[in-house]
């Protein structure tokens, strides 16, 4: 029975771990500003699943209107995280900080699921970590299964959930490298040239694994640039998917852990990643340490000299050093958690447009998630197809032959939308396309 202590008095603020600040809820003034950008709304028009809506239903769960009951959390993890919300709210609520916090305090109500335990506690907690599931995926490609296995989950993806991720598990990986990058890359990478920079390097979980070849060409350019490269080993997951999916107390630990680790590199200039997600939660690491006295200026002073890599490109860039002509017509996706959460916009489109031969052409909307969101389109595959057939319609409409973005999970998830719809259309990292405009000179002065 529950007792009277526990009961929801109506009327009374109610509070508990991980709780939403209440006050911070209250600044939601209901404008509706966030309305026309949010994609689960437009999708939807429901007001459940737009952000004014879901601050909505946290402050009627902390007023004791309502529990915090698994209906009020698939709202909340309906929300795709890409923060356009934030970008347009007029008191500057931190709408999505605020409904990932939600989701923290749901998880310490009702638990987690057990995928989520097995999966992001037990292997996404590093590259290594993740080691044995990817050599299981190299040992399926190998074997050509995906041949077989992709015309079946084809087949079967409408009638089944299941098969719905599955179908999506399995398209979105790319030609996996025989080796992840972090067990082959050196803890230094000299400059070539005069040193002009040290740089840190944050090498993502999925960048080492499945996309090695997108960073092993951003070390390329970097060292190209008078960049000496520090790759400290032993790096850990930057906690964004634990974040996403409310486990704030491992995601915690694991920005304790990098943080300790770049410490111990205190002459870096700066600290760089390929990885839009990565580099937007580094930045987010003293929110997220917020109440921790020791960790939080610790936090803060990684936050201050952490960069994406298209920032800084476009701050060090050598005139001196020649590029070569890349005939090509590009159109730039923007990830969210660079443009929307980082607010780094300008300089990803600075560095394309140094590349001679390139023609940029526009993308409409395209801030606008592409679906993939963290895990977003592995457990809500409907939602995720709606915005990828956008995504992709749009950039089929730019009339352009490459697309070119900065983080993982939209280079996959784009690469999978032009190949299920067949446009022909190559998905670039900004590194790749310098890395090969800088290949093209270096190999013309050699003959």
């Amino acid at each position: 029975m529950t007792s009277l202590l526990q009961q929801i008095i109506p009327g009374q603020q109610v509070t508990g771990p991980e709780f939403p600040d209440y006050d911070v809820l209250q600044g939601c003034i209901r404008c509706g500003r966030c309305l026309p950008v949010c994609p689960t709304y437009q999708e939807t028009t429901l007001e459940t699943m737009s952000p004014r809506g879901r601050l909505a239903l946290l402050r009627a769960v902390e007023d004791g209107k309502l529990d915090l009951t698994s209906s009020i959390a698939d709202y909340l993890y309906h929300c795709l995280d890409c923060r356009a919300c934030n970008t347009v709210c007029p008191p500057g609520v931190p709408i999505g900080e605020l409904i990932l916090d939600g989701r923290a305090a749901y998880a310490v109500k009702a638990g987690r699921p057990w995928w989520a335990r097995i999966a992001l506690d037990r292997f996404l907690t590093s590259a290594r970590a993740m080691e044995p599931v990817m050599r299981m995926a190299r040992l399926y490609q190998r074997l050509g299964l995906p041949r077989v296995v992709r015309p079946v989950l084809r087949a079967l993806k409408g009638r089944h959930p299941a098969f719905h991720t599955l179908f999506h598990m399995e398209g979105l990986l790319p030609r996996l490298p025989s080796q992840p990058l972090h067990a082959r890359l050196a803890e230094v990478t000299p400059a070539q040239g005069e040193r002009r920079y040290r740089v840190g390097f944050f090498l993502g979980c999925m960048m080492s694994q499945v996309l090695a070849d997108v960073s092993q060409a951003t070390v390329r350019v970097l060292t190209r640039n008078g960049c000496e490269v520090v790759t400290p080993p032993g790096q850990v997951c930057c906690g964004a998917p634990h974040d996403d999916q409310g486990n704030k107390r491992m995601a915690r630990d694991l920005a304790r852990r990098n943080i300790d680790l770049f410490a111990r590199y205190q002459d870096l200039d700066v600290i760089v990643a390929d990885c839009a997600a990565c580099a937007g939660m580094i930045k987010e690491y003293p929110h997220l340490l917020r109440d921790d006295p020791v960790y939080y200026p610790r936090a803060l002073a990684m936050a201050r000299r952490m960069r994406d890599v298209s920032e800084w490109l476009a701050e060090v860039l050598d005139d001196a050093v020649p590029l070569a002509e890349v005939r090509c017509t590009v159109t730039y996706h923007e990830p969210c958690h660079l443009a929307n959460a980082q607010g780094v916009r300008e300089p990803p489109v600075r560095v394309l447009r140094r590349i001679p031969g390139l023609e940029l052409r526009p993308l409409p909307d395209s801030t606008r998630c592409c679906g993939s969101a963290g895990i977003y389109n592995l457990t809500h595959p409907e939602m995720a197809d709606r915005l990828l057939e956008d995504k992709v319609r749009k950039i089929a409409g730019t009339g352009a032959d490459t697309v070119v973005t900065g983080n993982p999970g939209c280079l996959l998830q784009i690469q999978m939308g032009v190949r299920e719809h067949g446009i022909p259309v190559r998905v670039r990292h900004l590194t790749q396309l310098l890395d090969e405009a800088y290949a093209r000179a270096e190999s013309s002065r050699a003959r």
